[in-house]
């Protein structure tokens, strides 16, 4: 899509993640995002993950949802225009269905993903490590999540208090999400690449940082129009990278999600 095709985008100040989910249908397994927004800066990583996400969703059998998502941030995109979502159909299974998806704006690559898609499937539960140690929402102060609609914080006590940004947070979507468990896990993407879990790291204060590659895991359903928790851990800095992990339970304390990601941390000019 070009720069000419500007009369066809919605331009909306304040879009809700429902309206940032809804994908247009170009050709077979061919999705745009024609809702962009003027908001500054770079395209959010998380918004792409999420649209990419719901695009393959669109290509896979009735009844599956998806368990993993591994996904490289190529270059940084532009909040103000259009994305098309190209997704490949590797593998349709009995149990599982596979996909690929490329992220494009204006034909140049910003994205791409691969993330597997399963039947429901039983068997043990356990979560070794237990949920962090927070407050309840209801008692924490409110918390800015900087580049997300519709998404509202709260901020618990921290485990890096000195940390440029949180690295445990409560959030959950100010708006009514529909009853289908789908948007709930794009929304759940969505979320997952806010802030950095590299607080803890020493050396890194005041340096930039940006996605590298991201990878999430789902664990079973979840309302992102309830309260989660989502703790941010530092592992490791080297070459010039940082390295963590994360986890996202709900209000119950159950384990729903885990995240890893790598960023790249950059001097300011």
């Amino acid at each position: 899509m070009t720069g000419q095709d500007a009369g066809s985008r919605t331009l909306a100040a304040m879009p809700s993640i429902v309206d940032l989910l809804a994908l247009a249908e170009v050709e077979p397994d061919l999705y745009r995002a024609d809702l962009v927004h003027d908001s500054g800066g770079f395209l959010y990583g998380g918004q792409v993950a999420a649209q990419a996400l719901r695009a393959c969703a669109h290509t896979v059998p009735d009844g599956l949802l998806p368990h993993s998502l591994h996904c490289y941030f190529v270059r940084a995109g532009d909040p103000g225009r259009p994305t098309e979502y190209r997704v490949e159909r590797d593998r349709d299974g009995r149990s599982f269905s596979s996909r690929r998806v490329t992220a494009t704006q204006d034909g140049r690559l910003i994205f791409t993903m691969s993330c597997s898609f399963s039947v429901a499937l039983s068997g043990p539960e356990q979560d070794v490590d237990g949920m962090p140690v927070a407050e309840a929402p209801e008692l924490c102060l409110p918390a800015e999540l900087t580049h997300l609609f519709s998404l509202e914080g709260a901020l618990p006590t921290q485990p890096f208090p000195d940390g440029t940004w949180p690295t445990r947070v409560w959030a959950r979507s100010a708006v009514s999400l529909p009853d289908d468990p789908l948007v709930h896990a794009c929304v759940l993407t969505y979320l997952s690449d806010l802030f950095t879990g590299t607080a803890g790291l020493d050396d890194v204060a005041g340096l930039g940082t940006t996605s590298l590659d991201h990878a999430l895991w789902f664990h079973g359903d979840v309302r992102l129009d309830a309260w989660v928790l989502m703790d941010l851990v530092p592992h490791q800095s080297a070459g010039s990278r940082g390295w963590y992990t994360g986890t996202v339970h709900d209000a119950s304390g159950r384990r729903v999600a885990s995240l890893a990601q790598e960023i790249l941390f950059r001097r300011s000019r």
